[in-house]
Parts: structure tokens; C-alpha cells; sequence
């Protein structure tokens, strides 16, 4: 069986480094091993509201951050999902097939009624309830969602699922947080496979690699790092020159203690050790060895390598990312020959779907 991966980022801010770390700079090594599609995901993106203009010149934006950080499109198909029908078509496909207790069961689906709730100005005795009832369903208290409630917000794991699905993709890079989104993807694979009786779909399985798998916030060692942070010293974007990405490293919350010796240390340190992960991630060696040359130093010094370590690995994506966006032509070209390979093999993969359901497909 082929080693195929598919794996995408949303259109939706600046990407960061935590983006970079945990998902781009994984992304260009599989290349070499395995046949992957990458995508900008602009359908999960409209779950909520969007300047359409804005979106698209994110779209271009993304792509760009991509093939700056060395997605070869020689190698990869690159693509925006929107472009291939496939996404959308599958997904209300295996939508069919997902119950609604399994989605109940998301994390995010669980953060999203809360937030919802909190908005539809629930009590916070209700709250509290409904928290501690991690397992319940929406249908057990859709009387407090509000009804302009958008379908899309609790429903697009099943498009995740379809994304993957869709080129029958054997493995999926996945951060930690992600890991909940792919073992959906594979409860959903195998119910397809065993409501038609066909061996259809391979189950994927998650690639979890490199030492930043969750790159957090440089303000709060407890939060990722995130686009949607209010505060821009958060997070170091790839669109940052080298005097901004000093400036946060120097700014980046930090205890009082020196480095300490061993890691398991560390970990009780969340903004020490988030900021020795970052360093360990860029340099592709281990927290172990990187706090070996580091150990005793205080963060004054171990901040100025950083920054030495952050500048010389991020400027070249940054000034890369500038030249293709100033020829926006050249993106668009790339995205439409990544966008005929995906809809080729993707095409190929419906009309055998459609004869194992029964769909017209004359």
C-alpha cells in the first residue's frame, strides 16, 4: 500500500512558530518518504464569519508560508480544499454515517457549547453542570443553544474526517492536541467499511513527530500558542523580523531559576520549558542534550541563543515568503496544477464510493 499523507492549516491569521514547529517543519522531511498532499483548508475557516476578500488573500498568504518553509511542489500536491469538490461531497457523505455521540465527544465540541452557552447568558449553576457531564450529547440540552447556532461549528470534524478520507491517506502529522480529530477519522472509517461490507477506506494512522509538538504561548507556558491571542508577544509570526523576534524571546515570561539538569525538572517549569522545546525543535536535537550545554544559565543568556537560533532558521522563510507574495501569479499557478492532481485522484476515489452506496453514478 502506498505511504500517502494529507495534512492541512486554515487561512486564518498569521502563522506562527508554533505553526512552523509543530506541523510545516515536519511536513518538508515527509516529503522524501511519502506521497503527500498538503492543503490550505479555507472550508473549515468559514465556520465562522470572514471578509471574503481577506480570506482569499489569506488563502495566498498560507500557501506561501508553505512553500516558503520548503513544501516542494515537485514533490507535493499543494492545494486549497475549497478547489476540489470532494471535501464538501464526502463529508455530508460520512456525515450519514457519524453519530452524533461521537461528535459529542470531541473536545472542541464540548469547548464550543460551553462558549455557546456562556453567550446565551446560561447560568453559571448550568454551566457547571453541563461541564461536569462531559459525556452528554447536544440533543440532551439543546433548549439552551441559541437557534442562529451555526451547524458548521459542531459539525466539521466530519469534514476533517473527509479531508483525509478522500485520498485514502494511510497517515496524518498530527500535533497532541489533534490526536482526538484522527481517531474520529478512523472510528469513521471503519463504519463506513463495515456498513458496505468493503475494506474501502485504510485506517490512518497519526505521525507524530519532532520535539515541538505543542509550541505554547511565550506569555503562558500553561496556553498554546495561538493566532487568535490578543497579544501579538504571544507568539513569534513567520511574517517577523529579526528585531520583533528579539524582542518577544527577551519579553517571553520566564522564572527566576537557571536552566536546571535534567528534564524531568523541567517539566514542572511550563514558560522554561516551553522556551527549551522551541530551541531543542529548531536545532533538531533533543531537550536533553540542549539543556546539557545550557544547564545553570540564566534565561538572560539562554534567551540571547535563542533569539541567534530563531533569527538565522525563521528570516530566510520570512524574506522567501515576501518574494512570492509579491507575484501573486506564481501562487495561484501552483495552486491550480496542485488543485487538477488533487481533483484527479480524488475524482477517481468518489466514483468508487458512489458505486459502493448505491449513489447515481452513470
Amino acid at each position: 500500500m502506498v505511504h500517502r499523507i494529507l495534512s492541512g492549516m486554515q487561512p486564518t491569521g498569521n502563522l506562527h512558530l508554533g505553526n512552523y514547529l509543530g506541523a510545516l517543519k515536519n511536513w518538508v522531511k515527509l516529503q522524501d518518504t511519502a506521497e503527500c498532499y498538503y492543503c490550505v483548508v479555507d472550508l473549515h475557516a468559514i465556520t465562522v464569519p470572514q471578509d471574503p476578500q481577506k480570506l482569499k488573500q489569506a488563502t495566498r498568504e498560507t500557501a506561501a508560508a508553505y512553500i516558503a518553509a520548503g513544501i516542494d511542489t515537485r514533490k507535493s500536491t499543494l492545494f486549497v480544499q475549497s478547489a476540489v469538490s470532494a471535501h464538501a461531497e464526502l463529508g455530508w457523505i460520512l456525515s450519514t454515517l457519524t453519530p452524533l455521540g461521537w461528535l459529542g465527544r470531541m473536545t472542541q465540541f464540548k469547548d464550543t457549547k460551553a462558549r455557546i452557552k456562556y453567550k446565551a447568558n446560561v447560568s453559571e449553576e448550568e454551566q457547571k453542570k453541563a461541564a461536569a457531564s462531559i459525556r452528554k450529547i447536544v440533543v440532551d440540552d439543546v433548549s439552551i443553544i441559541p437557534s442562529d447556532a451555526k451547524l458548521g461549528l459542531f459539525a466539521y470534524p466530519v469534514l476533517m474526517a473527509a479531508d483525509i478520507l478522500a485520498y485514502k491517506a494511510t497517515h496524518v502529522p498530527v500535533g497532541e492536541d489533534q490526536k482526538q480529530h484522527l481517531e474520529l477519522t478512523r472510528d469513521i472509517a471503519g463504519a463506513f467499511n463495515r456498513a458496505y461490507n468493503a475494506e474501502y477506506f485504510p485506517i490512518p494512522e497519526p505521525q507524530i513527530l519532532g520535539e515541538a509538538t505543542r509550541v505554547m504561548s511565550l506569555r503562558d507556558g500553561t496556553k498554546k500558542m495561538s493566532k487568535s491571542d490578543e497579544s501579538d508577544y504571544s507568539r513569534i509570526n513567520l511574517t517577523d523580523d529579526a528585531d520583533a523576534i528579539a524582542l518577544k524571546i527577551k519579553k517571553a515570561k520566564t522564572d527566576a531559576d537557571p536552566l536546571p539538569e535534567t528534564v524531568a525538572e523541567l517539566e514542572k517549569r511550563p514558560e522554561a520549558y516551553n522556551l527549551v522545546t522551541i530551541y531543542a525543535a529548531l536545532s533538531d536535537s533533543p531537550r536533553g542534550a540542549v539543556l546539557e550545554a545550557h544547564t545553570g544559565e540564566q534565561f538572560s543568556t539562554f534567551k540571547k541563543d535563542l533569539t541567534e537560533m530563531a533569527v538565522a532558521k525563521l528570516l530566510p522563510i520570512t524574506e522567501k515568503m515576501r518574494r512570492l507574495l509579491a507575484d501573486p501569479v506564481e501562487i495561484d499557478q501552483i495552486l491550480i496544477r496542485g488543485e487538477e492532481h488533487a481533483n484527479a485522484l480524488t475524482q477517481k476515489h468518489m466514483r468508487e464510493i458512489k458505486d459502493i452506496i448505491g449513489l447515481w453514478n452513470v
